[in-house]
């Protein structure tokens, strides 16, 4: 039995991005630095301006982390009462997605982003999810370096969450889970597995990033409303 779950900084890494890219972008005004687009304002590494924001980048990474490791111990011992037991935990994963970290890739030392990737380094252990009426997967990382040590995190969306609530019906929503627990509100519409790419099209063009060592099926869903 796997527990899994998804969870980030919680809005605050967002609200640290958004400050600093006003503080690179006043950085531009004052360097007389012109730019195409003012979201290409940027920090210049070695300054002030640019460890402050490393620094609280970093920060907003470990606390996602302390998050749902927080999380999952609630999670774990939700499912203890469940099951009216303890239960024995095996092993438990974490990966960021949706981050930066400094690495060295082909004799270099770069800031490397990951968007919508994971760490796919050679034996690091991962977690790709389909949505919630596929499957997931535990997989490890092979570390091809052409795709810097990355893979993808997930399915990834065909429909954004405003529209898949406008394109899909709930009864649509009840078909697609058909067999699978979830709580049958409005809060799920747009989480409906066709709003989704197909994940076994996403791991067979991940098949040289990563090996997968457990296919996940869902038996409970459960999200926030």
């Amino acid at each position: 039995m796997w527990l899994f779950l998804h969870s980030g900084s919680r809005g605050v890494g967002n609200k640290i991005a958004a400050r600093h890219i006003r503080v690179a972008q006043e950085a531009m005004r004052r360097w007389w630095i012109s730019l195409p687009d003012p979201d290409l304002a940027y920090l210049v590494e070695g300054t002030e301006e640019f460890w402050a924001y490393i620094r609280e980048l970093r920060w907003a990474q470990d606390f996602a982390l302390a998050n749902r490791d927080e999380m999952m111990d609630r999670v774990v011992a939700c499912f203890a009462e469940f099951v009216g037991g303890p239960v024995r935990e095996l092993e438990r994963v974490q990966c960021h997605h949706n981050y930066t970290e400094r690495e060295e890739h082909f004799g270099k030392e770069v800031w490397l982003s990951r968007k919508g990737a994971i760490n796919a380094a050679p034996g690091v252990p991962g977690l790709i999810p389909g949505s919630m009426g596929d499957a997931s997967y535990v997989v490890v990382g092979k570390g091809d370096r052409l795709a810097l040590h990355s893979s993808p995190h997930g399915a990834g969306r065909n429909y954004s969450r405003s529209k898949a609530r406008k394109t899909f019906t709930r009864e649509q929503l009840r078909e697609a889970m058909r067999g699978i627990e979830f709580r049958d509100t409005d809060a799920f519409l747009d989480e409906i597995p066709q709003a989704y790419k197909p994940i076994d099209v996403v791991m067979r063009d991940a098949a040289d990033l990563v090996e997968v060592r457990h296919t996940l099926r869902q038996i409970v869903n459960v999200k926030g409303d």
